[in-house]
Formats: C-alpha cells, sequence, structure tokens
C-alpha cells in the first residue's frame, strides 16, 4: 500500500510494520512502555467506559487500555495499516470487547455520540494541518457529551531553542509536519472547536505531552 502523505513518517508498512513495537523500544533504550502505562493510568478508565484509539497501529496501547474495562466496556481501534491491523487482531484475540476497523482516521468517520474517550498517540503530528483538523473533527463528533479527546503528542516549543541533545534525534527521525505541529497552539485549536477544561501532564523534559479536553456542546 502506498503512502498518503510520502513525506509523513506515521504511516508505517512493510518491515516498519512488523517490527514497529520492538523498534520502538530500541529507540526509546527500553522506556516507551512505563511510559505508555503511566499515560493510560492518567487516562482514569472506568469499568464501562466505551474508548476510540486513533491510529491504533499494533494494538499495544489498546490492549493496555483494555485491561481496565469490564465486559460491558468496548474498544474499536481505527488504522489502515494491513500489517498494523493483522498485529492489533493477533495480539488481542483474547479481549472480546474489542475490534478494529481499518479505516482512514483522516476521513469522515461513522461515529456520533458513541464513546467516553477518543485516544491517538504519536499520529497527529505526522499529518498536515488540514488532515490534523478533521482528525479533530472526528473525535469531537464521536465523543459523548463532556467525553475526553487525549492526545498523546510532542508538546509545543521552539526547535531553534532545543539543546542539541533533543534537536538533533528530533531533525533526524521526525517529518516536516512535525516541525509545524510543535509550533501551533493546540488548546486553542481544540477550543476552536469546542474542546474546553484541559488538563495536560509532561514526559521527557516537557518535549511529550499527554493532553485531555473535554467535549462541551455549548
Amino acid at each position: 500500500m502506498g503512502s498518503y502523505y510520502p513525506e509523513s513518517k506515521v504511516e508505517i508498512n512493510g518491515f516498519m510494520a512488523g517490527y514497529y513495537d520492538a523498534l520502538l523500544n530500541i529507540a526509546t533504550f527500553g522506556r516507551y512502555s512505563p511510559f505508555i502505562k503511566k499515560s493510560i493510568e492518567l487516562m482514569e478508565i472506568k469499568p464501562e467506559d466505551r474508548i476510540l484509539d486513533l491510529g491504533t497501529g499494533t494494538g499495544r496501547n489498546a490492549c493496555l487500555m483494555t485491561k481496565y474495562l469490564s465486559k460491558n466496556g468496548k474498544l474499536i481501534g481505527v488504522d489502515i495499516s494491513r500489517e498494523m491491523t493483522s498485529q492489533f487482531k493477533k495480539r488481542c484475540v483474547n479481549y472480546l470487547n474489542v475490534e478494529i476497523i481499518r479505516a482512514r482516521v483522516d476521513k469522515s468517520l461513522p461515529f456520533r455520540e458513541k464513546f467516553d474517550k477518543v485516544f491517538i498517540a504519536f499520529a497527529l503530528h505526522g499529518f498536515p494541518q488540514n488532515s490534523r483538523e478533521v482528525i479533530v473533527k472526528n473525535a469531537f463528533e464521536a465523543l459523548k457529551s463532556n467525553g475526553s479527546f487525549f492526545i498523546l503528542d510532542y508538546n509545543g516549543f521552539s526547535y531553534n531553542e532545543a539543546p542539541l541533545y533533543f534537536k538533533v534525534p528530533f531533525k533526524l527521525i521526525e517529518c516536516p509536519y512535525a516541525f509545524d505541529f510543535i509550533e501551533r497552539d493546540w488548546k486553542q485549536i481544540l477550543a476552536d472547536y469546542n474542546f474546553t477544561g484541559f488538563e495536560q501532564y509532561f514526559f521527557f523534559k516537557d518535549y511529550v505531552r499527554l493532553l485531555e479536553a473535554k467535549k462541551s456542546d455549548v
């Protein structure tokens, strides 16, 4: 399958998709697993929550979230990659309240006020801004009133003022879209879509943030 955004590095296929989790562990020196567990803990998932995981990937994060759910809870993952979808199904095969839909998260989705929480991890920065705003709109429409949208991604910062130990790997690893992402005021963008009640949690010397926004119908 070809890439919809050739400059993006969040569209993972082929070899990278097959070994994505292992490569991620190596790239973060084993720090990703405890970090994502802490982020999901901060979401305060309730047993009967319905969760939409956008850009769900291999299902690694989905399985961690599902452990908080009772049989009355539900998690639906959305991803366009065939390889990722296949891994998700294998990883989550024992969870009866989990399913995956193969679809693009940057196109309209068929969910209206169905979910208590929407989660997207390290995917939003890999899209051009017009596509990011479609994803935000999808999240808003999918959430119930007062539901929470969680964005786990880079925090806003000045690339030019960042220390070399962060600037160099960011330049080598990230796509051009990420440089645009870190310059934007994501609270204001979300507020423009009627999100409110912001909470934020920081990681990796504040270069990474879990941003929570509540859906407001006002």
